[in-house]
Formats: structure tokens, sequence, C-alpha cells
């Protein structure tokens, strides 16, 4: 099974969490201003709420790209006040014809002092444990 990591982050929360998801699949987390140019099975895609919806770049990252690389999306990152971008992520990928993993990776997030230094640790931990499950 190939796997890629994609992240977007403008607090690094989420690249912590992107590495940690990185290790246990054996490759590196990329930026989304990476493309996807290789067939992969599952593209892990770590984004955050901002604004009250996913950034206008992770929007374009998913229209970018071709459904003939990408098997599946598999949806992580972090907020401190939102919970789940799944929804703001499958509406994009819906309209490239790429299906998303039901099961996703969502913890507290560090934002202008809430919830200070996640996350953290455990929360990588707990990411890395996910990535797991998925790959089987």
């Amino acid at each position: 099974m190939k796997c890629a990591v994609r992240y977007y982050t403008k607090t690094g929360n989420t690249k912590r969490l992107a590495e940690a998801i990185a290790n246990v699949v054996g490759v590196e987390a990329l930026p989304i201003s990476e493309p996807i140019t290789e067939q992969v099975d599952i593209l892990f895609l770590g984004n955050s709420y901002y604004a009250f919806s996913i950034d206008p770049e992770v929007k374009s990252f998913v229209a970018s790209l071709d459904k003939n690389l990408v098997g599946k999306i598999v949806n992580f990152g972090s907020a401190a006040m939102l919970n789940s971008t799944y929804k703001k992520v499958k509406a994009e990928a819906d309209k490239v014809g790429i299906p998303m993993d039901e099961r996703e990776f969502h913890c507290k997030g560090e934002f202008k002092g809430l919830h200070k230094g996640r996350p953290n640790a455990e929360d990588a931990n707990a990411a890395a444990e996910f990535a797991k499950k998925i790959i089987g």
C-alpha cells in the first residue's frame, strides 16, 4: 500500500501530527504546496478550521488532485474551537471524484493560549496509532 502525507498549517500544529503519521507510514510529511505526482492508495491530508472553514489553499489543493492518482483521502487535523473538517474536505473531494475514508483523526490545537501545548506528544502518539489502523 502506497501512502502520501500532505498538510496545511499556519501554526505548526498540523505539521506535528503529519510528521507522526508520516513516520508510521514510511514517507515524508510535505506541505500541500507539494503536488501528488505518483499514484497513492491513501493520501493523509492534514488541515484545520480557519475562519469557520478550511483554508482556500486546502480547497485548491484538493481541486488539483487527479482521481487516477489518489485512491482515497484520510482526513486529520487539530483545531482550538471547532472539531472535524471532514464534511468540508469531503465536499471538495466529491467535486473531483476522490473518495474519503469515513475515519479521521482530530485533536485540540493551541491557538492564542487556548489548549496550550496541544497537540502534545500524547496527541502525536494517538495520530500515529490512528495511521497504523488505517494502513492495517
